[in-house]
């Protein structure tokens, strides 16, 4: 089982099929890209809504902390997360589930070195980040 069925399988309980695990890893992936701001976008926006320690243990090299469905709602604001959702045809549960299962992953992923470096290519880290974590 690789690290993406483990997160979202966790996420999604039972009623995750692949199909919806997929669904859930390019919308993440998508949500990252095109954020405001990239990953320092997000990590602002989790800071700002009170999650600025649970930002920056994803950015550091130390162990993630996770973040509830709830406070990815809260944070990102509960319209946006079911707004993304169904763009991509999934309920909002779903959604927050598998963002709040994701992002830490894919933060922690993009910054290896401990901090966020803006010269990083975005779209390619994030293309071979889809093939370790599929």
């Amino acid at each position: 089982m690789g690290l993406l069925d483990q997160l979202l399988g966790q996420a999604l309980g039972s009623s995750g099929g692949g199909q919806q695990q997929n669904q859930l890893l390019n919308l993440a992936i998508g949500f990252v890209q095109n954020y405001p701001g990239g990953v320092s976008g997000l990590v602002e926006q989790f800071t700002k809504a009170g999650y600025g320690g649970q930002a920056r243990s994803w950015v550091g090299t130390g162990e993630n902390m996770g973040i509830s469905r709830d406070e990815l709602s809260q944070a990102l604001g509960a319209q946006n997360v079911e707004s993304i959702g169904r763009q991509a045809g999934l309920p909002a549960q779903a959604t927050s589930g598998g963002l709040a299962a994701l992002l830490p992953v894919l933060i922690d992923q993009l910054t290896p070195k401990g901090h966020v470096d803006d010269q990083t290519d975005l779209a390619s880290a994030l293309n071979a980040l889809r093939g370790k974590m599929a």
